[in-house]
């Protein structure tokens, strides 16, 4: 079967929120069993893919929801110089063990940065696990002195 990247919908979120929980809980331990999670997850996702505040694509193998890109649109201040007025956020890339190498991750990442091309983005920011960053290297993303961060 052929791997289809498409915009997510509302009717996706419920498999959005597994794929979610399945990502964060194999990296640290979870804090709440996974369908308390789905259970809350899936209508904050919805909400804010009915509202367009945030975008999503999911990576479809015949129906199955196999992974997942988000974006979030960072207005910044308006400002007197010639330099484009927000950022794009892509976080909670994911494609689940079983389908990685099968492009699926590519086509998810390239989806979210044309995204950002064509919104005019000044600058495209996320997090990246060990295991991805390779594949965001591989895009451009590189390690920089000029950001701080505080947790």
């Amino acid at each position: 079967m052929t791997i289809q990247v498409r915009r997510a919908t509302a009717a996706d979120t419920p498999a959005l929120a597994r794929l979610r929980y399945e990502f964060r809980a194999d990296l640290a331990d979870a804090a709440e069993p996974e369908t308390t999670f789905v259970a809350r997850c899936a209508p904050w996702m919805a909400e804010r893919l009915a509202n367009g505040t945030w975008t999503a694509w999911v990576a479809d193998n015949g129906g199955e929801v196999i992974g997942t890109a988000w974006l979030h649109l960072v207005e910044k201040v308006p400002n007197p110089v010639a330099e484009p007025e927000q950022h794009g956020y892509i976080t909670n890339c994911y494609v689940q063990q079983e389908h990685r190498g099968s492009g699926s991750g590519t086509a998810l990442l390239r989806a979210a940065l044309a995204e950002c091309d064509a919104r005019g983005c000044d600058a495209v920011i996320l997090w990246p696990t060990p295991k991805s960053r390779t594949l965001y290297q591989r895009y451009g993303f590189a390690v920089r002195d000029d950001v701080m961060e505080r947790r």
